[in-house]
């Protein structure tokens, strides 16, 4: 799509804005605005009364609303009064440790209205005149034009980026006349609405390749790839009816489960002789581990026993819900959050890995407070084990069949990142009038 340029540009007088349109002003934000407090964080509810203070984590970083679990406080009549939201408050947050939240800008819907809630205050209320439209600062607000401000004006002389009234209120944007404003939003919410519907298309795409591969990964573990191998039944609820030469065995006859070393927190380095593994380490699309980012130094590693060629998961807390299963080759030690597991010689540990991971570790972990897996859980379970030989030619389809679907995952992010590009672009187009809407269908 292509649009055209405005008959006359005139100088903006800001270097980073450049030109705009010759009718337009630029003005700093505060020209702009009604309103612009903070919010308020009461006390503990006590289940009477209670009000929802929205918080910025419901608030998306695109500044779209996401309320999960929003925050019962209680509050004075007063408290209430002075920070009720209204129908089109802009809500933007002012206090963060990242420059990809600070300023990010929600604005307030009917049906946000209707729940009668209030903010907080790590939360600023950004109410407009009616001279500027509350959705083209919305658009404004959540664009490079903006952002690219709040985040130079914020301070983080405590590891925190904030900002106040009087920094939201110093930035400076161009206000094109309130006719024009109405005909750039219609235009933006069109425009974006499309792209946003291909975006989407796009995830759908991800979740079902996800699906698929899991699917692939399945039956392959259980039935092998022969269509025609006469089957048995296993025994085993998750695995079903198996081939029929296939062993069933229990965990511990197919590998050595281990845990960690006791290697001293403060012998973890950045650098150093052996790599040291966390959580953090492994990768949750692949069986190769993440990042080498943990070592140890020769001293720890000559009192610890190095293993290589295993395959390691989380064995407690929400790590588990990952479903991360590693295949670690180099000599290395790991922490006390993973489970090591040693392969013998009746299993491939590459076909154990795919087979662990289409099990599921939260499938296997115990339920409660902190979710854990250890080798009770794993030396009892049964997985379906075919002759050696077969492992590797099941190892050798899944590995092509995965490479394929990371081909088409790839490509289906990447047709995000374009779609995502191009409407950043024009937003930033629209708002700064260096394409002319005034016309678009």
């Amino acid at each position: 799509m292509s649009f055209p340029r405005y008959p006359a540009y005139k100088d903006s007088g800001v270097e980073w804005l450049g030109e705009v349109p010759a009718h337009w002003e630029i003005q700093p934000f505060k020209h702009q605005l009604d309103r612009n407090d903070g919010g308020v964080w009461g006390s503990d509810p006590d289940g009477i009364d209670d009000t929802i203070v929205l918080r910025s984590t419901e608030q998306t970083v695109d500044g779209r609303w996401k309320l999960d679990e929003p925050a019962l406080r209680k509050l004075s009549e007063p408290e209430i009064f002075g920070s009720l939201l209204a129908e089109n408050d802009l809500l933007l947050t002012k206090s963060s440790g990242s420059s990809l939240h600070i300023g990010k800008t929600t604005l307030v819907n009917a049906e946000i209205a209707a729940t009668r809630c209030c903010y907080s205050n790590f939360m600023q209320r950004i109410r407009m005149r009616p001279t500027f439209l509350p959705k083209l600062a919305w658009y404004l607000m959540n664009n490079d034009l903006v952002r690219l401000q709040f985040d130079l004006l914020s301070n983080s002389s405590t590891g925190l980026a904030n900002l106040n009234a009087t920094m939201v209120g110093q930035i400076v944007i161009p206000v094109p006349p309130v006719p024009e404003q109405t005909q750039i939003a219609a235009f933006l919410d069109r425009e974006t609405a499309k792209i946003d519907a291909l975006v989407a298309e796009q995830q759908r795409l991800i979740e079902l390749l996800k699906e698929k591969r899991q699917a692939v990964i399945s039956h392959a573990v259980t039935r092998g790839l022969n269509p025609d191998a006469p089957l048995k039944p296993s025994g085993i609820e998750w695995l079903g009816d198996v081939p029929a030469h296939w062993e069933v065995l229990k965990g511990t006859l197919i590998g050595t489960l281990f845990g960690s070393e006791q290697v001293p927190d403060d012998a973890v380095l950045d650098e150093g002789d052996l790599p040291f593994i966390k959580v953090g380490s492994l990768s949750r699309d692949s069986f190769e581990i993440e990042s080498w980012d943990y070592f140890v130094d020769r001293e720890v590693a000559a009192k610890c026993r190095p293993r290589s060629n295993y395959i390691v998961f989380p064995k407690r807390g929400a790590a588990i819900f990952t479903n991360k299963v590693n295949i670690v080759e180099r000599p290395s030690l790991i922490d006390p959050n993973l489970m090591g597991w040693e392969i013998g010689e009746r299993a491939v540990t590459a076909f154990v890995a795919y087979a662990l991971k289409c099990r599921k570790l939260d499938e296997l972990a115990d339920v409660s407070t902190v979710p854990q897996i250890n080798n009770k859980h794993i030396a009892p379970e049964r997985f379906a084990v075919p002759p050696v030989e077969e492992q590797h030619q099941i190892v050798a389809y899944l590995h092509a069949e995965s490479a394929k679907f990371d081909t088409l995952t790839t490509e289906a992010q990447r047709a995000i990142d374009l779609l995502q590009e191009r409407r950043t672009a024009l937003i930033s187009a629209a708002v700064t009038g260096q394409i002319d809407v005034r016309s678009a269908d």
